[in-house]
This record gives C-alpha cells, sequence and structure tokens, in this order.
C-alpha cells in the first residue's frame, strides 16, 4: 500500500465551499503517479478507465492521505483501489478505483504485464488482502 498526501488548494474548491468533484481525479492521478514511480516503468500505462464514490465532504487547506493498493491483477491490466481520508481524523472522504493498462506507445498497442511487473503488484496485491484479513 502506498500513501501520498494532498493539501487541499483554494483553487479546489467551489462556490459551496468544497472540494470540486473533478478535483479528486487530480488527487487520485498524483496518488497513482506516485504508485507507478516505484516500477519504473510509469511512461509504459495508460488509464483505461476510473470511477470516485464521495463519502464526505473535503474542504479548503484540509490535509487529505490517498492510499492506493492493487485490487486485481489481469493479463494486460490492474485495478487500483484508492481511499481518501482526513489525515487526522482518518474520517473516510472518497473511495476510487482505476483500471490501469500497460501500453506500447511505438505499436499504439497493450501489451501483457511483464513478470518483473507483476512480481511487484503481486507484493501490493498480498499486502492489501493481508491488511483485509486482520
Amino acid at each position: 500500500m502506498r500513501s501520498t498526501e494532498i493539501r487541499v488548494r483554494f483553487c479546489e474548491t467551489d462556490a459551496l465551499g468544497h472540494v470540486n468533484n473533478t478535483s479528486y481525479f487530480a488527487y487520485l492521478e498524483e496518488a497513482r503517479l506516485d504508485f507507478l514511480e516505484e516500477t519504473h516503468l510509469d511512461h509504459c500505462f495508460i488509464l483505461a478507465s476510473t470511477r470516485c464514490d464521495f463519502v464526505a465532504q473535503a474542504y479548503y487547506n484540509q490535509k487529505l492521505v490517498v492510499t492506493t493498493s492493487i485490487k486485481k491483477i489481469g493479463t494486460k491490466s490492474f485495478t487500483l483501489s484508492h481511499e481518501i481520508k482526513d489525515k487526522y481524523t482518518s474520517k473516510l472522504i472518497a473511495q476510487a478505483e482505476a483500471v490501469v493498462v500497460y501500453f506500447n506507445f511505438d505499436t499504439q498497442q497493450s501489451e501483457p504485464l511483464s513478470r518483473e511487473l507483476r512480481n511487484f503488484l503481486h507484493q501490493h496485491l498480498e499486502e492489501t488482502e493481508s491488511v483485509k484479513r486482520k
């Protein structure tokens, strides 16, 4: 599991004073890129789909933590699971998922996940499953 800390900026809020729904996708992107940097293959991926369930409101200057783990590993893609929580209270703000495809930009086609990448992903999958068992 990987954690990314976010501080909500004023420009990410809307007229109602809470974080605009589009800003959550920027937070998820930052967390996803942090996670993918660990693979040392961060330029070989494309985002196939993403979704976010909004559970509670977040506000300007709030400190959030986005945790990222692996939910599923496929042949050419994998699914990331994200939770966004308040840093100090651990209150759940949002839950999200993203499907990421291993992609060859020269051929413009998806490719099977490499053995190295699968091993990396399985390490994070096992960690996630062991946390859930406790």
